[in-house]
């Protein structure tokens, strides 16, 4: 008996499964408040120099830049007891005094000045953000495949509510900066264990449906943040406000329960047994789960438990041919997907249109590509959907440069479209990488891929400055980079239907099965071949 058959005897979609993906898809609501919160926390105002104090009252004139707009980060050298100039002439020095800004919302950079020469550190702070997740993905990763799933969710929890509440009340720059990315860190303990304990406890056909609904409550999170940074103006009580639930969110994930998976192959059998036998209470299955034993459990899963016994590591994604060749393929998808997105959501300002409104257009073409990339993944299969929303949005990126820049129209359906794909490659990639490495690696080899999605987000800004070159550069960059991930992702076995795999043998056999698969219809062709009589005399 294998784990999908011991699952159905407890009840494989019963209340349980229904309370057990409800509880984990409450915290991902939150997760576009930290991922976008920068947005409306540090935004840029219009702002000019603050006038000299000894100024006397009157008009305050601005230099004039080559764009013909006044100058944000130059002012007139003002002489004590000497009138302002009054025209675009004249002696001029930076902002000695600090600037003005045309502005009611209190951001990180109205409250420490972050514009001209230090605009640079509000983009430093939002990259050493993905930097704590790229390093959370890999150390926390590792971790859950020692000490568990549901440990490593709960601290991540605590560990963000704590982090995120502390970057309310930073006293400086530096302190907010840290605690940023110790937010960055927790929010790949979050996703990671998230997604494990997902495709564990539901059954095969599920896995679809409840990914994509996890990929909504992220859509949802979107509009939600729209809706509070409009009503909340203060950047220190907004940041407060998206972090507080998440001790809540602490105390909840104690009625989540261990991945059974990890405890048998850890040897926890009695536990594992407690769980199940839980399960089956509560789906209504009692009896059922009464019936199982603790010999019944171990004899069933003899096989899993016999090889968990040899431990695997990050090395061994790259050292077994197997392991090699899917984690070489995932990480080019992943990373395309992350570089490309981010692409793409640092373009934001072409849209031209008020800051929540675009917010709300990027977060609503998330719901239409989710639910078509449902349909596709469940109907046409993992890696040919994989393959066709990264092709189609390195195609939309690849036509931007084309598009003339005064049809924004164009340009902005353009990059809406290739948002949804890539949001949807996201929510195909989460279940699909899941579902391809084997237990005893899985958690190791999403922490790995996820690393390179958050390696592609933080160099997309850097490819951003090739632009000043040639302006086409960056989207040749972004859009050859999503195309070959695309390609990578034909060279992946589909898991359609498949049951999830426990051991490196499982995906051996699998490639196995493959190759029969194809070798079958040409021995059946070739023994339907007749042989042609040769012609002229015998």
């Amino acid at each position: 008996m294998t784990f999908p058959e011991i699952l159905d005897r407890v009840g494989s979609m019963g209340p349980f499964q229904y309370l057990h993906v409800t509880l984990l898809a409450l915290p991902i609501l939150g997760m576009a408040n930290h991922n976008l919160l920068q947005i409306f926390t540090a935004t840029t105002p219009a702002h000019h120099c603050r006038p000299p104090p000894n100024t006397s009252a009157g008009p305050w004139v601005l230099p004039m830049g080559p764009n013909g707009e006044p100058e944000k980060c130059l002012r007139f050298v003002h002489l004590p007891n000497t009138s302002l100039p009054n025209d675009t002439q004249g002696a001029t020095e930076p902002c000695l005094d600090g600037w003005v800004y045309n502005t009611t919302r209190d951001t990180i950079v109205t409250e420490w000045n972050l514009v001209c020469s230090s605009g640079k550190l509000k983009e430093m702070a939002q990259s050493i953000f993905m930097a704590g997740i790229l390093i959370g993905g890999l150390v926390l990763g590792e971790l859950s495949d020692r000490f568990g799933r549901k440990p490593i969710l709960t601290c991540s929890y605590l560990l963000l509510a704590a982090s995120g509440s502390g970057t309310a009340f930073s006293p400086t720059l530096s302190f907010y900066i840290v605690f940023r990315f110790l937010t960055g860190f927790s929010i790949s303990g979050i996703v990671l264990s998230t997604v494990i304990l997902n495709v564990e406890w539901v059954p095969t056909w599920m896995r679809a449906i409840s990914s994509t609904a996890f990929g909504y409550c992220y859509t949802t999170g979107q509009f939600i943040l729209s809706g509070l940074a409009y009503a909340i103006p203060q950047w220190r009580w907004l940041q407060l406000t998206v972090s507080v639930p998440y001790f809540i969110f602490s105390l909840l994930s104690w009625w989540i329960p261990e991945s059974i998976r990890w405890m048998v192959l850890n040897g926890r059998f009695s536990k594992a047994l407690k769980t199940l036998q839980h399960v089956a209470a509560f789906n209504g299955k009692k009896e059922e789960g009464e019936k199982l034993s603790l010999e019944e459990l171990k004899f069933n899963l003899q096989k899993d438990i016999s090889l968990a016994k040899i431990k695997y590591g990050t090395t061994d994604l790259f050292r077994i041919p197997i392991l090699r060749h899917m984690t070489l393929c995932l990480s080019l998808a992943w990373f395309s997907t992350g570089f490309a997105y981010y692409s793409l959501a640092m373009g934001v300002e072409e849209f031209g249109v008020n800051l929540y409104i675009l917010q709300i257009i990027f977060g609503g073409v998330d719901i239409p590509a989710k639910f078509i990339t449902i349909l596709s993944i469940s109907y046409l299969g993992r890696h040919i959907t994989q393959a066709i929303v990264l092709l189609l949005a390195g195609g939309a990126i690849l036509a931007l440069i084309f598009v003339p820049s005064d049809m924004q129209i164009l340009r902005t359906a353009l990059a809406v479209f290739g948002k949804g794909c890539l949001s949807g490659s996201f929510s195909c990639l989460f279940l699909y990488t899941s579902e391809l490495y084997p237990t005893v690696v899985r958690q190791t080899g999403m922490g790995i891929n996820n690393l390179w999605a958050r390696v592609g987000s933080m160099l997309a800004p850097l490819v951003k400055i090739t632009g000043e070159v040639k302006p086409f550069i960056p989207n040749v960059i972004y859009g050859t980079m999503a195309l070959l991930g695309g390609s990578a992702a034909f060279f992946l076995p589909e898991t359609l239907n498949r049951p999830l795999p426990e051991t490196i043998e499982d995906l051996q056999n699998w490639r196995h099965q493959g190759k029969k698969r194809k070798q079958e219809p040409e021995a059946e062709k070739a023994s339907q071949r007749i042989p042609l009589k040769p012609c002229g005399p015998q």
